[in-house]
């Protein structure tokens, strides 16, 4: 199954990644969105198997597809389709591609029924790192103590260190406390999952990511940081009574309670897929030619132990002989 879903999903966020592609730059963010949400639909229809959306765009009430419960898929031909949750981000960077910035993705995580949390849509404290710094960090103790762990770990010093932090108002305590380390900061002003990813791969340059973010995206980490070898560590952060009642009845009533990689992401037929819109750190974004695109997309499977980048070209217009260079 674990083959099926990582050669069938990277197609559903290249189809996602094209449709959003076309509104770069044209400021209008919720376009972009919805085009990216009725591309990955279209494109899961196609796929064979019996899928539940666990993770999307909201309740049945507040989002018209992709969204919590919604089954997608296509039944198979005499025989059972494979069972799958689903967990979907149809567009990270919705302003980012409003503006034509970089780092904004289409992206999703996949396994056997029951291998993703289901999360409230709510905030999550986050604490993520690369494979050489799992199990070095804790994200109860101060974030001066983690970066020093973090240094230890990676045989540097704070200064030489680079931690990812969302640019809001309540991470100014946070950025303070960092910056008296000597650690380097990136601001980000979206995308902490593509941000995520990026301090588990090598180059990259980035070394962990701290701060709160979207309790869904979290599990879409979880999910991409266990084929990596890297660890996530949250805590849910509730913005009203409302959120904490409803976190309690999906079993996230303890505030407290420190969620590790596979509490989030525990199945073992995982696959994680994301595709580039924008160009960045990660990924190139779409490139549009004469009939035709081109992508750039990252799709991991844990049981395999794969990490595949992927580039494809995309021919829309067969009789038009493509006028990129390949």
């Amino acid at each position: 199954m674990e083959k099926l879903l990582a050669l069938e999903m990277v197609r559903v966020t290249e189809a996602a990644a094209i449709a959003s592609a076309r509104l770069m730059g044209r400021g209008e963010r919720d376009a972009a969105d919805h085009l990216a949400v009725e591309a990955m639909r279209a494109a899961m229809d196609e796929i064979e198997m019996a899928g539940t959306i666990v993770i999307g765009e909201g309740e049945r009430d507040k989002a018209p597809m992709l969204y919590i419960g919604e089954q997608v898929g296509a039944p198979g031909d005499g025989n059972a389709a494979p069972e799958i949750d689903i967990a979907v981000d149809p567009l990270e960077g919705t302003n980012l591609v409003a503006t034509g910035s970089a780092n904004a993705i289409t992206v999703l995580a996949a396994s056997e029924r029951g291998g993703l949390v289901h999360a409230p849509d709510t905030y999550l404290e986050k604490l993520c790192v690369g494979p050489l710094v799992a199990g070095h960090v804790d994200i109860t103790l101060s974030p001066t103590e983690n970066i020093n762990r973090i240094a230890e770990a990676l045989r540097r010093k704070p200064g030489d260190i680079t931690i990812i932090i969302l640019d809001r108002p309540r991470h100014a305590t946070l950025i303070d406390e960092v910056r008296t380390t000597g650690a380097r900061i990136k601001l980000i002003t979206d995308g902490d999952l593509s941000a995520a990813i990026s301090c588990a791969v090598s180059g990259t340059g980035v070394h962990a990511v701290m701060g709160i973010g979207g309790a869904p995206e979290g599990v879409i980490t979880a999910a991409a940081l266990r084929c990596l070898g890297g660890e996530i560590q949250a805590r849910f952060r509730y913005r009203s009574d409302e959120e904490r009642e409803r976190g309690a009845r999906m079993g996230h009533g303890d505030e407290t309670r420190v969620y590790h990689t596979e509490d989030l992401a525990s199945g073992d037929n995982l696959v994680f897929a994301a595709t580039g819109v924008t160009s960045g750190d990660l990924l190139e974004g779409v490139r549009f030619f004469g009939g035709g695109a081109r992508t750039h997309s990252l799709v991991m499977a844990y049981q395999t132990k794969t990490v595949r980048f992927v580039d494809t070209v995309h021919m829309f217009d067969r009789e038009r002989p493509p006028s990129v260079r390949l």
